[in-house]
């Protein structure tokens, strides 16, 4: 069960219940109201984007991260023989995972959305942390095969250990004992420890993949059974969509089976917008993150930027520059495309002939290229009118600088007293520009 065939389907072979192996298929399928009864699995990659570590990643798993506790081997601190004998270190490691101190991510989020629709048949969870429950998903449709921090007990007398007691005990990093006087065992959250069975609920329910019309597996790697094998037991023909980092267990293999390999938080939200519930899903999740929009985005990139290589943190930033850069070009060209036709506008409304005065009725900044672009146009049609409207307003306000200046104009270099006085043929800034007249004579205008 589970694994009967990891070989990929062949892209020859055409599903039977989706349109097609995508993400764009499994919406529409839901849509369709053809998946009323969703079978959800998840594993630690759901809960890694609120800082929970998994426990098999290479150097930022749990199992990578023990070594300072001493122990034989990683797996020890969940070794029941281990913790009779030495409670220590799972106290130390349970102060730093114990419920309270993170927050659900989107991917806990969407799955209390589909309970709040009426979709989810039921959760399947190996995760101890409770943020299923914390999200809003009914403990009712959450089976926890590996247990949970949610409930702890006596490991002798199985007598159970009230919370608050509980949570004193874990903050003081103290270990707790039975509250039964002539007992005194270890206490232990009801988590399945190595050496121990799975919950009696797992079993109950071990036929409720069965009955699915679509089974979703987020976050696992599929590795520890019989929880590996709950995926296998959906009937062939039902869609089996898969958010993870890697293809896992035989996922990939049935005609419909769609695999989204990636961040199970990105995967959800694609599969979000593509219902048309996006909105609501960062809603809901800001509302039972405790978070709002800012915060709770700027945590998550900053945990997501955290996991990256250098060659990746690098890569983004140059996608990132290439990004500005193209938008800044575009913008640009945005506006080039808004100033001609601005341009183009005024122009048509200006008669030729209509003399200098008409450059005042263009509205656009003097300083601007489309300002410049508009007195070299008008200055072609009109330039006789153009320099006497210069002449005109340079000689009231500073009559002996603009003799002095147009004294200067005339080449004394073999050019002829005629040509000497010809007027100007262009203009530096049109008149009523925001600086001072100027007190030099414009340049020739352009042949």
């Amino acid at each position: 069960m589970g694994q009967e065939n990891s070989q990929l389907v062949d892209d020859s072979i055409k599903p039977r219940a989706l349109e097609s192996r995508s993400l764009d298929s499994v919406a529409k399928f839901i849509k369709d109201g053809k998946a009323s009864k969703i079978v959800i699995m998840t594993g630690a990659g759901i809960s890694t984007s609120a800082g929970i570590p998994d426990f098999r990643s290479p150097k930022t798993g749990l199992y990578s991260n023990l070594a300072r506790l001493n122990l034989p081997h990683p797996e020890a601190v969940f070794d029941i023989s281990f913790f009779r004998g030495n409670p220590n270190p799972f106290y130390v490691l349970a102060k730093e995972l114990y419920p309270g101190k993170f927050s659900p991510t989107v991917s806990h989020a969407f799955i209390a959305l589909l309970e709040r629709k009426g979709m989810l048949e039921m959760l399947f969870t190996q995760n101890i942390d409770c943020l299923e429950r914390k999200a809003g998903v009914s403990p009712s449709k959450i089976i926890e095969a590996h247990g949970s921090f949610a409930t702890q007990r006596c490991i002798d007398c199985k007598t159970e250990y009230p919370d608050d007691l509980m949570l004193q005990a874990v903050d003081s990093g103290d270990v707790p004992h039975c509250i039964t006087p002539q007992c005194n065992g270890l206490v232990k959250p009801d988590i399945v420890f190595f050496g121990e069975g799975l919950p009696e609920s797992f079993f109950h329910n071990i036929d409720v993949p069965s009955m699915a019309d679509l089974v979703i597996v987020m976050g696992t790697s599929l590795t520890v059974a019989p929880f590996s094998q709950l995926p296998g037991l959906a009937r062939e023909g039902v869609p089996r969509l898969l958010f993870n980092l890697e293809r896992v267990g035989d996922l990939g293999s049935r005609p419909d089976d769609v695999c989204i390999l990636g961040d199970c938080d990105n995967g959800v939200r694609k599969l979000a917008e593509a219902l048309g519930w996006g909105d609501e899903l960062e809603e809901l999740w800001r509302k039972v993150a405790g978070k709002d929009k800012e915060e709770a985005l700027a945590a998550e990139e900053e945990r997501r930027r955290e996991n990256l290589t250098r060659d990746e943190l690098l890569e983004e930033e140059i996608a990132k520059l290439t990004g500005d850069v193209d938008k800044t070009l575009q913008m640009s060209n945005d506006h080039k495309e808004w100033v001609s036709k601005d341009l183009e506008e005024d122009l048509k409304a200006i008669k030729p002939g209509a003399g200098a005065a008409a450059l005042e009725s263009i509205d656009v900044a003097p300083e601007s290229a489309a300002s410049q672009a508009a007195v070299s146009l008008l200055a072609r049609e009109n330039a006789e009118e153009v320099m006497d409207s210069w002449r005109e307003v340079t000689v009231k306000d500073n009559p002996s600088a603009a003799i002095h200046s147009m004294d200067n104009s005339v080449s004394t270099k073999g050019s002829s007293p005629e040509k000497a006085t010809e007027p100007p043929k262009d203009v530096v800034k049109p008149l009523g520009a925001s600086e001072a007249t100027p007190s030099v004579p414009p340049k020739a205008i352009a042949e």
